[in-house]
């Protein structure tokens, strides 16, 4: 579809999608970036804050890293429903905002605990890019929300990918206390952009319907909702489970040692370009096609991946199978997010997607804890072969409750 079909197509009241997807999307990016290029350092910084004994570090990088996680789930709701009273741009500007104080503030952090209260304070004021998607897809054309979150998706999945690598080759250069600066730096751009470039155009009745109605008890059908949190919870579950043994697992198939970390990373990154290459184009056949059908063909395709993963005998045979299996999922997030939003009312629609969040979240915690218990007690291959009929199960349940007849976008 052209652009000229696809601007003709947008619904009166909606002339400022387009700036907005553009603005949500170097915001989210960035701030992505900025969270996630600690990775590569974050041992060594809670080295210097005093902690010495080597189980220690990983202990204290390990909860330092999840505090951030977990703090977003629990408040995703809240801030979703805020949203939806008070306005989605509003969420951004707060999530942005705060973002900026925590993470300048950790380049100033002189114990390990601060450091991990700072990462707990970026988990309950953040969330740009889970605000983004939301603010994306209750401002988008609903027949072209799919794409529009796709396109976001490949920005927020990009800033995963980039972060780490920013962070590797920042610290020799500016060092580790001044990488936090910069970032917060970053982020600092992310705000201004958001508070004086957004423009959302508000409902009094939204609002008023947001502070009458529960939320959830508003939904008229709660079983596509319902579905939509499992896949969300699922996909994360799916991409992080072999993320503890992936290491042990290649090593099994490189016979040069010093290789292994090297072609590890490649493996973990070759998922996630895949996502971010086939996200647009998979949100844009679902707006063609249907979200329920690319929702389920997504998750059996990728649970039939899964299958020879485990039995591989190189390491190139397991990158393309990821890679494959990350453009398989890629379309998920959008689809999951577009579903929702066309399936509960406007005034609704920041709760419940803030609800998918937290799900998500859920997931990406499960996966490796539940990976690594099986990997280690079980096996490696069971970790690929459970994980495969997960997704199988998914992608048929996905396809029992789907809405018959018309789709759901056609539903307010």
């Amino acid at each position: 579809m052209t652009d000229t079909q696809w601007d003709a197509s947008a619904r009166p009241g909606s002339i400022y999608w387009k700036r907005n997807l553009t603005i949500s999307l170097i915001g989210s990016f960035t701030t992505i970036v900025a969270m996630t290029l600690l990775l590569p350092f974050l041992p060594l910084y809670v080295e210097e804050l005093g902690v010495s004994d080597h189980a220690d570090i990983v202990q204290w990088s390990g909860i330092a890293y999840g505090a951030t996680f977990f703090a977003a789930a629990l408040v995703a709701p809240l801030w979703g429903r805020l949203g939806d009273i008070y306005g989605r741009k509003l969420m951004l500007v707060r999530a942005s905002l705060g973002m900026t104080l925590a993470i300048s503030l950790m380049g100033m952090a002189g114990n390990v605990w601060q450091l991990v209260a700072l990462r707990l304070f970026v988990g309950l004021a953040g969330g740009y890019a889970s605000g983004s998607m939301v603010l994306v897809a209750t401002q988008t054309p609903k027949d072209r929300s799919a794409r529009a979150l796709g396109v976001l998706s490949s920005g927020i999945m990009a800033g995963n990918l980039v972060g780490p690598l920013i962070g590797g080759a920042l610290p020799p250069i500016i060092g580790i206390r001044g990488t936090f600066l910069a970032a917060g730096g970053m982020i600092f751009l992310a705000f201004l952009a958001t508070a004086f470039l957004i423009k959302e155009e508000k409902s009094p009745a939204r609002k008023q319907a947001a502070k009458a109605s529960g939320g959830w008890k508003s939904i008229a059908d709660k079983r596509p909702v319902i579905a939509m949190l499992a896949t969300g919870m699922l996909l994360m579950f799916a991409n992080m489970s072999i993320e503890p043994i992936i290491t042990v697992y290649v090593a099994q198939l490189v016979p040069v040692e010093s290789q292994v970390t090297m072609i590890s990373g490649v493996v973990m990154s070759a998922a996630a370009l895949g996502s971010i290459l086939s996200a647009s184009w998979l949100g844009k056949l679902a707006d063609r096609i249907g979200h329920w059908p690319v929702i389920s063909g997504a998750l059996a395709v990728a649970g039939l991946l899964l299958i020879p993963q485990a039995f591989v005998t190189s390491s190139w045979q397991l990158i393309i199978l990821r890679f494959l299996m990350g453009a398989a999922l890629g379309g998920l997030l959008p689809c999951i997010a577009a579903v929702i939003r066309h399936s509960v009312p406007d005034s609704a629609a920041g709760s419940i997607l803030g609800l998918s969040i937290s799900s998500q979240y859920v997931g990406q915690v499960a996966g490796p804890i539940l990976g690594g218990f099986v990997g280690g007690h079980i096996g490696m291959r069971a970790v690929f072969l459970g994980t495969s009929v997960l997704l199988l199960g998914g992608a048929a349940y996905a396809w029992i409750v789907r809405p018959r007849g018309a789709e759901t976008r056609d539903s307010t």
